[in-house]
């Protein structure tokens, strides 16, 4: 029996006769000679056939091939350094499962438009297929710092009864008459969970109703929050430094073959150093409120930093465009900031968080902070927010019951990948996105 092997595994096979199933990637002929680059998922591999090394069904059932058409390859593996996977395939028999229909994707350019109302295609096309390899490379590698370091998976729910992240940004649903939220973030279920677990974290979809079209924005994206006991603003830093540091030296060791699809430049990555640098918010404010900084922001048409004021990207690229590694922005005006967040001791009208800004212009990838662990205190913050008491109940009873000092962040999948990758739209990291004016498919 001829053994069926995956592409990326033939180099194994070479001088062996093996059977491949996949589809028709790249279609070309010269003479009387036949090419068929076929993909199956793990990698791409050329067919080559001589008119005369297959039967006449053969033959006839090639020049009826289509892009995307399903196939089953027997062929003789073959060494040759100038193809991918360093390998080829010289064809035998051929057994074709579907001639597709005449595939809308074409090796030419179209439309992002055109692109995203074909998202169930375009998820094929091999920057695509590399893209999505990266995002599954990057979310196993999170799974696997956070299980070396004895952090339980903590499950939070989708469905919610209150905000976390502010009431302008919520998704509505009906509960059985009730109101419900399609959730912000999972970090107020997993603050309870760290009191049983010391160190947990949550992994899972999330969701903003936010009206922005900007290159960085989703309405559903994929977050990734750990919390920790015993923890305050500098041990919550020092877990995102080496969790970042953890998840670049995973892409560049074992995404290297997607990165140079995507033609990411590499060395960028490379020179990523810790300890990342630490400013302030004033630091930062004093920064974007040179006539450099103004001058640009009028430039680029965009409104002049005002401090007090969150950031904004125009902002975030300011800050970081000299800056190889990361740079994480400390005490922002308690303010513009959540609920939950601990005041500075020394000034409480700052608050004891971080924004971790990528370089090149890819901005916040990571938010956190010490949460606010007296029972009164944050009980005030909710009434100042101008929030209902009664849904949060649960929420301050965890202060009650042993509460400790305790810090956590939160990381949106998409940006990093985007990050990672070297994309400049955020709506190519994630299979199917959903922005402000997309829904389908």
């Amino acid at each position: 029996m001829t053994q069926t092997s995956s592409i990326k595994d033939l180099a194994r096979y070479i001088g062996q006769i093996v059977s491949i199933n996949g589809w028709v990637y790249h279609l070309r002929s010269s003479g009387k000679i036949r090419f068929i680059v076929v993909r199956d998922g793990s990698g791409y591999v050329q067919v080559v056939a001589g008119k005369n090394d297959v039967t006449e069904e053969v033959w006839d059932l090639m020049g009826r091939l289509t892009y995307e058409s399903s196939i089953t390859i027997e062929g003789l593996v073959r060494e040759d350094q100038r193809s991918p996977g360093g390998v080829e395939l010289t064809l035998k028999d051929m057994n074709v499962h579907q001639i597709a229909d005449e595939y809308p994707i074409q090796p030419k350019e179209h439309g992002i438009e055109f692109l995203s109302d074909n998202r169930h295609l375009w998820l094929r096309s091999k920057q695509q297929v590399a893209i999505l390899k990266v995002r599954n490379e990057i979310c196993q590698s999170i799974r696997d710092f956070f299980y070396e370091r004895d952090f339980v998976l903590i499950d939070s729910p989708i469905l919610t009864p209150t905000s976390c992240e502010g009431t302008s940004t919520l998704f509505s649903v009906d509960y059985f008459g009730e109101p419900a939220y399609l959730t912000q973030s999972g970090q107020l279920y997993v603050e309870p969970a760290c009191m049983a677990h010391g160190k947990v974290y949550c992994f899972g979809p999330t969701f903003r109703a936010e009206k922005s079209k900007t290159r960085r924005h989703l309405t559903e994206f994929w977050m990734v929050e750990p919390e920790v006991a015993y923890a305050d603003l500098d041990a919550i830093m020092e877990l995102a430094e080496s969790f970042l540091s953890y998840l670049i030296d995973r892409v560049l060791d074992r995404s290297a073959e997607q990165l140079k699809i995507l033609e990411r430049d590499v060395a960028k990555l490379e020179q990523i150093t810790r300890p990342f640098k630490r400013i302030t918010y004033d630091q930062a404010a004093k920064i974007l409120t040179t006539p450099e900084a103004i001058q640009r922001a009028q430039e680029q048409g965009a409104p002049p930093f005002i401090p007090g004021n969150d950031f904004g990207g125009l902002d975030e690229t300011l800050l970081t465009e000299q800056e190889t590694s990361p740079l994480m922005v400390t005490h922002f005006p308690a303010s513009i900031k959540a609920f939950y967040m601990e005041p500075d001791p020394v000034d409480s009208s700052k608050a004891k968080c971080v924004d971790v800004l990528a370089p090149e212009g890819y901005g916040e990838i990571i938010g956190g902070s010490e949460r606010i662990h007296d029972h009164d205190l944050l009980l005030k913050r909710i009434r100042d927010h101008g929030l209902p008491v009664e849904p949060f109940q649960w929420y301050l009873d965890i202060r009650k019951y042993g509460s400790v000092v305790h810090s956590g962040f939160g990381m949106g999948i998409e940006r990093a990948v985007a990050w990672l990758c070297g994309l400049p739209h955020i709506r190519e990291t994630i299979p199917y996105p959903r922005m402000l004016n997309r829904l389908n498919p």
